[in-house]
């Protein structure tokens, strides 16, 4: 049938598409099927040809034929469909999403004859399309702030302080340890500012030697040094209309810092081999792991720098601080590999929560990452267990962090006992109950003794 309408010609260009082809007739049957249509629907052609569609439940036609609308396929009632989303049902029965684009074919008495149908496959599109909407879910979620997550108390501060600094021109320094988010703040202070349309520039103080930096911040002129061979503008000439973010600035040499004291005061910068001044109009966000104050003392930081930059401080706990965010972060960096990985891990147990809780995490939200990325690599099944887990977790002395852990200091501390296994389960009072030793009821029995205020979004 196939030579009929197309010829042998048209039959070997056709079997070298990637997209599948198929021509069915007026009632439905399959009169051919490419090479292409065998692989996206795994099934061969002796298996389809000669059969009525209707085997490969096209979302469509089986939609519009329980209305009992006669002839239900769309081809033959319109004569075209183009751009058409629907999808089949493959061999093993799974679904299969594709781009429909088809055509009636009529004979010389302009009798319709057959139609054929060319299939695109949308399953690696509609894959992206999750992974981008479940990284948007992320970065607007609830339980997060620009691409941060926390539901704790302190973060909810971090939050609230970040949304308020964000609208003011005023220098901000942002204090933390390392891998807490320092560069995910400064971002998000950008993008709800109001330089947010400018430029966002980026500069690592601690990456750079003294005039290697002070040429990147400031720019130089050809021949102002060795190897000047053209004029190059400066970070902060670039970041005119905008927000520049001085990462590390502890670690900026002493020289560099007196310009930077002048160009925070005039609002003006000089080239290194210039003294022409160029007006320039930034915001300063700068971040630092160092206590400057001890700095200061030391000599190594100027003091007057230090109130220059710090109108505006915002400091971001460490997540020692904060572990009733556990759970949460856990569930995205867990959502976030999955993704990328293709691993079915959808949790962990109980008693590597137990383990990642009780962590002193010097590595802060970053090495929780490091953990998750770590674990899925050993992880066979769905749910990661302890022995999934990096081995300093578990220190000699420490094995685990069980039930008799926590009732061994029910009768000094019995509220702090209380309040550590709400926040290891997240608030679930019944894992927190079995965690104790404890029933549910008498759980509540001590909560209502403590008054304890138990939030189910934070855990305590």
């Amino acid at each position: 049938m196939f030579n009929v309408y197309f010829g042998n010609n048209w039959e070997k260009i056709i079997e070298t598409m990637t997209e599948g082809l198929m021509l069915v007739d007026p009632v439905g049957k399959i009169l051919y099927v490419n090479k292409a249509m065998e692989n996206l629907l795994q099934y061969k052609k002796h298996e389809l040809i000669g059969k009525s569609c209707d085997v490969l439940e096209c979302s469509s036609c089986f939609g519009t034929k329980k209305g009992g609308k006669g002839k239900y396929c769309a081809l033959f009632q319109k004569g075209q469909v183009r751009n058409f989303k629907c999808a089949f049902r493959r061999k093993d029965g799974t679904t299969l999403s594709v781009l429909k684009n088809a055509t009636t074919l009529k004979d010389e008495n302009n009798k319709v004859v057959a139609g054929v149908e060319n299939l695109t496959d949308l399953s690696s599109h509609e894959q992206k399309d999750h992974e981008i909407n479940s990284l948007k879910k992320q970065l607007h979620d609830k339980d997060g702030f620009q691409g941060l997550l926390g539901k704790s108390l302190i973060m909810g501060h971090v939050f609230d302080l970040t949304r308020s600094a964000a609208t003011s021109e005023a220098p901000i320094i942002i204090y933390g340890e390392s891998g807490t988010g320092k560069e995910l703040i400064a971002s998000a202070l950008h993008t709800l500012g109001p330089k947010k349309n400018g430029p966002y520039i980026k500069v690592n103080c601690a990456a750079l030697n003294d005039n290697l930096l002070e040429s990147e911040l400031f720019g130089h002129t050809k021949g102002a040094f060795t190897g000047a061979n053209h004029s190059r503008t400066g970070r902060f000439e670039a970041a005119h209309g905008g927000d520049i973010f001085l990462d590390e600035i502890g670690d900026m040499p002493l020289t560099v810092q007196t310009k930077l004291l002048r160009v925070l005061q005039e609002h003006e910068i000089e080239r290194v081999g210039d003294h022409q001044p160029i007006p320039i109009n930034v915001r300063v966000i700068a971040a630092t792991n160092k206590n400057l104050q001890q700095l200061i003392s030391k000599g190594q930081f100027r003091e007057d720098l230090y109130f220059r930059i710090g109108v505006i401080p915002i400091h971001l706990p460490p997540l020692r601080e904060r572990k009733e965010d556990i759970p949460c972060l856990l569930e995205t960096f867990i959502e976030r590999t999955r993704l990328k990985t293709g691993k079915e891990i959808s949790g962990v147990s109980k008693e590597a929560l137990e383990l990642l809780y009780f962590y002193h995490w010097p590595g802060n939200v970053r090495e929780l990452i490091n953990f998750v990325e770590y674990a899925f690599v050993l992880c066979p099944g769905k749910t990661i267990l302890p022995q999934h887990l990096p081995a300093l977790l578990t220190p000699p002395d420490q094995q685990t962090y069980s039930r008799a852990d926590v009732r061994q200091h029910s009768t000094g501390d019995e509220r702090e006992s209380i309040l550590k296994a709400l926040m290891a389960t997240g608030g679930n009072k019944s894992q927190a109950a079995r965690l104790l030793g404890i029933s549910r009821v008498t759980l509540w029995k001590r909560i209502k003794k403590h008054q304890i205020e138990v939030n189910k979004n934070r855990g305590q």
